[in-house]
Formats: structure tokens, sequence, C-alpha cells
């Protein structure tokens, strides 16, 4: 099943383009039986792509086409978000410039201080992985304003997250302040919170775990999509 630089779902013809490291992680392994599943749950439906990153340039283009009244602006073209799950789309008809995600997933470990404090060590700072989050989710909302989903899911697990760990009220900001290992899939109040779905522990997520919860994001989405669009969008010549 494994290539070098790539996985092949082969029921679902998806190729997951990755290198040798990125294929032993836990998210990743997650992400290929959520493909897998999608496969035989739409069949021949959809066509599904997945993306390690989701250039600024693309988002923006897209941006400019929804709202042509709005100015936006970056500045490299290199520029891009890379998730660690990368982005899991379902391709629209031949010509269709839009990009249709239905799973975004990222994984954030933190918190090295019960360790340190084992070898006499002071504490650290705690956060760093939570601030680099926020840039992302930031652009990945802008990216979906025109759509009344927000298929994003974050995996945190370390010491940073015990009960106790004001570091959660950081979580729970950039969570839009919706409740933690909770998924929020469907914007509310009119698409004002997309929220996205964070489920934080101090012990870490099972593959067995993100897969129930990333398959039932997925899932779903496809169906949105499909009651927004109508089916006939996405079916490949």
């Amino acid at each position: 099943m494994a290539r070098k630089n790539q996985l092949r779902v082969q029921r679902a013809g998806t190729v997951i383009n990755l290198t040798s490291k990125q294929q032993e992680s836990d998210v990743i392994k997650a992400l290929v039986r959520v493909v897998e599943c999608l496969g035989r749950k739409f069949n021949k439906k959809i066509s599904l792509v997945h993306a390690r990153q989701w250039r600024l340039k693309d988002i923006v283009a897209e941006l400019r086409s929804t709202y042509p009244d709005t100015e936006f602006h970056y500045h490299f073209d290199s520029s891009s978000i890379r998730p660690d799950g990368g982005i899991l789309y379902v391709q629209g008809r031949p010509g269709d410039t839009l990009t249709y995600p239905i799973l975004i997933a990222e994984v954030k470990n933190q918190g090295t201080n019960v360790l340190r404090v084992q070898e006499g060590l002071p504490k650290q700072a705690k956060g760093n992985a939570i601030e680099r989050l926020g840039k992302n989710l930031i652009g990945l909302r802008a990216a979906l304003m025109r759509e009344s989903i927000f298929p994003f899911v974050c995996f945190g697990y370390g010491c940073d997250f015990e009960a106790d760990s004001s570091i959660l009220d950081r979580v729970s900001t950039m969570a839009m302040f919706g409740k933690l290992n909770t998924t929020y899939l469907h914007n509310e109040e009119g698409g004002k919170f997309n929220r996205g779905s964070f489920y934080f522990r101090p012990e870490k997520w099972s593959v067995d775990e993100m897969v129930g919860i990333m398959k039932d994001i997925a899932g779903r989405s496809v169906l949105y999509y499909f009651s927004k669009y109508g089916e006939d969008q996405f079916r490949q010549p």
C-alpha cells in the first residue's frame, strides 16, 4: 500500500502524497481509513482529492471570485497553509475552480513540564504549539466563509491540557468559546460562528478515536455539499 512518497487508497482511487515520515503519523493512518470508509459509503458518487497544503494564492483567487467587491491580498505565491493531515476535498465538475473541503485535520502535542520536573529542570512556558495553530485557523475560516460548514478538527494532547491548566482557555478562545471535545461542523447563528472541532486532553488520541471523529465530519460534509450544490456538481465524466 505504501510507496516512497505516497499512499494510495485503492478503493476510493485517492492518492495521498506524503513524505515517509508523515506516513507514520497517526493522523495520516486515520485519514487513510477515513478515505476507505468514504469510498465504501459513497461508491462512485464522488472523487476525493488530498492536498498537503492550500496555497494562499488559491485561497485568495476563490475569495475574489466569491466576493468580487472586496479587496484581498497576499505577498508570495509560495505561501501556504499546511495542516498536519492536509486538506481532503471532493472534486467538482471539470472546469469548477472552487475547492470543497470535507476534512482538515491538525494534531498538536504540547507539554514537556512533567518530564522536565522529573529531570530536575525548571518548567517551560506554555502555549507555543497552540499559538502557531491560530494563524492557520484565521486563514482557513476566511477560505470557507462562503460555506455553512467548517470541517476542521484539531486533536491536542499533552500535560499542558490537564483539567487545571489555564492553557485550555486559549484553546476555547480559538474555538470561538465552543465546548472542547465536541464536534461543531455546521456554522451557528447565521454563519457567525464557524467554530470547528477541538479535541484536547492530556492523553494521546488513538487512531481509532480519530477515525471515528474524522469520519463523521467528512461524511456529513459530503452530504452538505450534495444538499447545497446537488450531486451532479460532483459527478466525474
